[in-house]
């Protein structure tokens, strides 16, 4: 791996490990005595910490130094068919995360199946959304727009804008839906 790379990963991993905590970088330079300056340039990729400054980091942020440098076990990114990973809502709309569960993690991704006729109100939710739609047909509404996907279409929008989705066929639909934040 080069150094290159491994220094987009720490400053990665440093931004969002101190986001986490809700904490500011002059409250990281309080806590691991490093300056603010240093602390952007790490997280701007623009400098590499000596072993002893990212001890001091691990130790401030309440992680292992190896948060910062070791390669994730496949166990911790790797969804397997064979063992899916639902969420029951109590809803007839079906959930199977696709996204791993690790700290840090910004990114959500699920394939939801949806039962013909089934949908849900106008509602709206931080971040940005991709839906794809693998089987059946997806009324969509987006603002005053209204459309319906089929399989192989797709929409990425800015989620903060009202949006609803109904199952419009006699089919169930099936769809890859991916976004941040992550649904909790």
């Amino acid at each position: 791996m080069s150094v290159k790379r491994e220094t987009v990963q720490l400053g990665s991993a440093l931004r969002n490990r101190r986001n986490h905590l809700k904490m500011t970088l002059a409250e990281l330079s309080a806590v691991s005595g490093l300056s603010v300056p240093f602390l952007s340039q790490l997280e701007n990729n623009k400098a590499s910490p000596s072993f002893a400054s990212l001890m001091k980091l691990a130790e401030a942020l309440g992680v292992g130094i190896e948060h910062f440098v070791s390669v994730p076990r496949p166990k911790e990114f790797v969804r397997r068919a064979a063992s899916p990973v639902s969420m029951d809502l109590g809803l007839p709309v079906r959930y199977e995360r696709l996204s791993a569960d690790h700290e840090g993690s910004v990114l959500d991704a699920y394939i939801i199946h949806i039962p013909a006729g089934v949908g849900h109100p106008l509602t709206k939710r931080e971040g940005e959304g991709l839906w794809y739609v693998l089987s059946g047909e997806l009324e969509m509404t987006v603002g005053e727009e209204t459309f319906i996907l089929g399989p192989g279409d797709s929409a990425h929008f800015d989620q903060r804008h009202l949006y609803s989705v109904r199952a419009a066929g006699k089919e169930p639909v099936k769809l890859l839906w991916s976004g941040t934040p992550r649904i909790p």
